[in-house]
């Protein structure tokens, strides 16, 4: 006779033991996932409001302190103008700088940048989203007739509240901005050097979207202004009211020998050394093409 062997299986107890502990490890689990991509997002954000506003801050800076005022008329040192879109503060700035070109064109083969250059911010509404604003920086190779005009606009920011530039003429708390600067010929209250600017640029920052979908966060804690003020130096500002012009003589002048002295001065800036648009973008963007490339698009824009 055989012996009767006893089977048993898992308890209830036993499987429920089972499934807490897969519970718990679950659990412990998906809070470390979330930590990580909570943190990811943290640094996002924090890299966006480190980088791109004072990088396009530090570009306008870096620019405006190159600015020349050799052989240049007063009204067209600087030209800012006060312009809104959407709603938006979209202001323009343009001048000529000493900084050298960042993009190369190519000539007889051979690529060449200028060492001064026309350069502009100009915004203009985004064609995707009509919140926003879009920030390009144009740059005309050499200088030409009309430095306001012409050239190639590169893409910054897509992402833009507002750009606000403001001129100043006088020191003191008391001082009063002025919206448009430049650009009108006879207009001497306007033209010239300012004593120092005001930029302002406010972005909003691109939140992670699945820690936006898990976290309803308040959309003013993104937006974030960037303020930057260039001050202009006294000696620059006294500089633009002596500037040595070169005087060129007429033909038949300058026929009569080569050693007849050359009147009016050192031959300060570049006058009129560059090409002009090179068939690029002139004036206010007309909002075609695209032009995050740097190259000859049909624009972008900036107030």
């Amino acid at each position: 006779m055989g012996r009767h062997q006893n089977r048993r299986g898992f308890t209830m107890v036993e499987v429920l033991v089972a499934l807490l502990i897969m519970a718990l490890m679950l659990t412990s689990i998906t809070r470390m996932l979330t930590t990580v991509r909570t943190t990811r997002d943290h640094i996002h954000n924090t890299q966006e409001t480190m980088l791109a506003g004072p990088a396009i801050v530090d570009l306008i800076e870096r620019d405006l302190m190159g600015l020349s005022i050799l052989d240049r008329p007063h009204h067209q040192l600087i030209s800012i103008r006060n312009r809104v879109e959407l709603g938006l503060d979209a202001d323009r700035i343009d001048f000529v700088t000493t900084t050298d070109g960042k993009e190369w064109e190519v000539f007889d083969q051979r690529a060449v940048r200028a060492d001064m250059n026309e350069v502009g911010y100009v915004a203009r509404p985004n064609p995707e989203y009509d919140e926003f604003l879009e920030l390009f920086r144009r740059e005309d190779l050499g200088i030409d007739e009309d430095p306001f005009e012409g050239g190639r606009y590169t893409f910054l920011h897509d992402r833009v509240l507002g750009i606000e530039i403001e001129a100043y003429d006088e020191e003191g708390i008391d001082a009063e901005p002025i919206e448009d600067w430049g650009n009108q010929e006879g207009d001497e209250e306007t033209s010239g050097l300012p004593i120092w600017i005001k930029i302002s640029v406010t972005l909003e920052l691109a939140p992670r979207l699945l820690r936006e979908q898990l976290v309803r966060t308040n959309p003013g804690d993104r937006v974030v202004t960037y303020t930057r003020i260039v001050r202009f130096p006294e000696t620059m500002r006294i500089a633009q009211e002596n500037t040595p012009r070169v005087a060129i003589p007429a033909p038949s002048e300058a026929a009569g020998g080569a050693n007849d002295p050359v009147q009016g001065g050192l031959p300060g800036g570049a006058a009129g050394g560059g090409r002009g648009g090179l068939g690029g973008l002139d004036g206010p963007l007309p909002g075609e093409g695209d032009a995050r490339s740097g190259g000859q698009g049909s624009g972008r824009k900036d107030e």
